[in-house]
C-alpha cells in the first residue's frame, strides 16, 4: 500500500527532443544568412552618377542663321476704297466681295439725271451760239464787200469819203462782233466739256486692277467723298486691293535695328498657315522712328505672292544673316558642352532609362553656346551636359536639369 501512494507523487515529465534535431534547424539558417549576403554583394546595384542633362531640339530651317525674330502684318502697298467726286445718290453697284476688277472697270453708278439735264441746255446753247457766230460771218462778208464798192466809187468821185467810212466802220464792229462770238462759242464748249465730266463721274471706275474686299454701299444710298454727318451717307463704294503689291509691315525694337539691312533674306510664317516656311526679303527700313514705342518700321516684301496670302493676316519673321537664302540645315541643335571630342571625332553621352549611352554625332554648326548636330540624334532626346570621368556604356546615372 506503501508503495501504491509512492507512485503516486511521482510527476511525469514530457520527452525532451534531440540535440541533433535542434542543431539541424540552426546550421539551415545559418545558411540562409550567408547566402543572402554573398547575394548581395555579388548583385549589388552600382552607385549612381548625378549628371546635368539638357533636350536636343529639332533645327527648323527658318532657325538656321537667325539674327533676329519679329512680328507684324500683311498689309497691301495699293489699296483704295473708291467713292465720288461729289454727294449723288447710288443708282446702280456693280460688284461683289471676291470679284477680280480691272483697271478701269464701272464699279457703280451715280444718278445721272439732273447732270443730263445740263447737259442737254449746254449742248442747245453751243447749236445757239454756233447759229449766230455764222449769222454774224454772213453779215461780215457782206460788209467787207460793201466797202470794197464804196472805195471803188470814191475813186469816181460817186461816192462821198464819209459814205466810205460808214462802210468801213460796219466792218470794224461786225468783225468786233464775230470775235466775240468765238470766244462764246468757246466759253459755251468748255461749259459742255465740264457737264460731260459730271456725267462721266457719275460712273465709277476701277482705280487699278485688284480684288474688291468690301463692298460698302447699295443702291439707293447716298454717297460721298467725305462725311455728311449721320449714318445714311456712305463714303465709299467699295474697297479695292491690289495683291501684287502685298507685303509684310514689322515694328523692329530700334535696340536690335542693327541687325537689319536691305535686302536682307528673310523666313517668314503666317499665323493662318503655321507649317508654310515663305521666302522674303527686305524691302527697306522706314528712315524714323517711333519716339512713344521705340521701334522702327520695316517693309518686308515676299519673293513670290501665292492666293493664301491676304492683307491683314498676322505673320511672324526670322531675319536671316546675309547668303543664307536658300540654306537648308538639318539636326538637333545641343549646348556645347553637350558635345566631347576625341581623336578628331565628336561624340555624346545620351541617357535612356537611367543608363547613358555613347554615340557618334557630326557638328554642322557652333555657335559660342550651342552646336548643331546630325546623325544618331533627334528631337527631344536626352543628352548629358558637361559629362563626369567615369563614364562609360550602360553606367546607370541620376539626371539634373540644368
Amino acid at each position: 500500500m506503501e508503495k501504491a501512494k509512492l507512485e503516486q507523487l511521482r510527476i511525469e515529465r514530457a520527452p525532451e527532443k534531440a540535440p541533433i534535431a535542434m542543431g539541424r534547424w540552426v546550421l539551415t539558417g545559418i545558411g540562409l544568412a550567408l547566402l543572402g549576403g554573398v547575394a548581395w554583394y555579388v548583385f549589388k546595384p552600382a552607385a549612381m552618377i548625378e549628371v546635368r542633362t539638357a533636350e536636343a531640339r529639332e533645327v527648323k530651317a527658318e532657325d538656321a542663321g537667325t539674327v533676329l525674330n519679329a512680328s507684324g502684318y500683311v498689309t497691301a502697298r495699293r489699296q483704295a476704297t473708291v467713292s465720288s467726286k461729289f454727294t449723288g445718290k447710288v443708282a446702280e453697284v456693280l460688284i461683289e466681295e471676291g470679284m477680280v476688277v480691272a483697271d478701269g472697270q464701272v464699279l457703280a453708278r451715280l444718278d445721272s439725271s439732273n447732270v443730263d439735264t445740263s447737259l442737254r441746255l449746254a449742248e442747245a446753247q453751243l447749236r445757239a451760239s454756233q447759229s449766230a457766230l455764222k449769222s454774224t460771218e454772213v453779215l461780215l462778208a457782206e460788209a467787207r464787200r460793201n466797202l470794197v464798192r464804196q472805195q471803188s466809187l470814191v475813186e469816181k468821185k460817186l461816192v462821198s469819203t464819209a459814205d466810205v467810212d460808214h462802210s468801213k466802220a460796219e466792218v470794224d464792229s461786225l468783225s468786233a462782233r464775230l470775235e466775240s462770238e468765238h470766244a462764246q462759242v468757246e466759253v459755251v464748249a468748255r461749259q459742255l466739256d465740264v457737264y460731260r465730266q459730271e456725267v462721266e463721274d457719275t460712273i465709277i471706275r476701277a482705280p487699278f486692277a485688284g480684288v474688291v474686299v468690301a463692298k460698302n454701299a447699295q443702291p439707293g444710298e447716298m454717297v460721298s467723298p467725305i462725311s455728311a454727318g449721320g449714318g445714311f451717307t456712305r463714303t465709299g463704294i467699295g474697297t479695292i486691293v491690289d495683291m501684287s503689291s502685298l507685303e509684310i509691315e514689322i515694328d523692329v525694337n530700334e535696340a536690335y535695328i542693327n541687325r537689319v539691312v536691305a535686302g536682307q533674306p528673310v523666313v517668314a510664317t503666317l499665323d493662318a498657315y503655321p507649317d508654310w516656311r515663305i521666302a522674303c526679303h527686305v524691302i527697306a527700313i522706314i528712315p524714323t522712328a517711333d519716339r512713344q514705342r521705340a521701334t522702327v518700321a520695316v517693309r518686308v516684301g515676299f519673293d513670290a505672292l501665292d492666293p493664301r496670302i491676304l492683307p491683314d493676316m498676322g505673320a511672324k519673321v526670322a531675319f536671316q544673316e546675309s547668303g543664307t537664302r536658300g540654306t537648308v540645315v538639318s539636326g538637333v541643335t545641343l549646348p556645347r558642352a553637350a558635345v566631347q571630342t576625341e581623336d578628331g571625332r565628336s561624340h555624346v553621352w545620351v541617357v535612356n532609362d537611367g543608363r547613358v549611352e555613347r554615340r557618334a554625332v557630326s557638328v554642322v554648326t557652333e555657335t559660342a553656346t550651342e552646336v548643331v548636330v546630325s546623325g544618331g540624334l533627334t528631337d527631344g532626346t536626352r543628352v548629358v551636359v558637361d559629362a563626369p570621368a567615369g563614364l562609360a556604356d550602360g553606367v546607370m546615372v541620376r539626371e539634373r536639369d540644368q
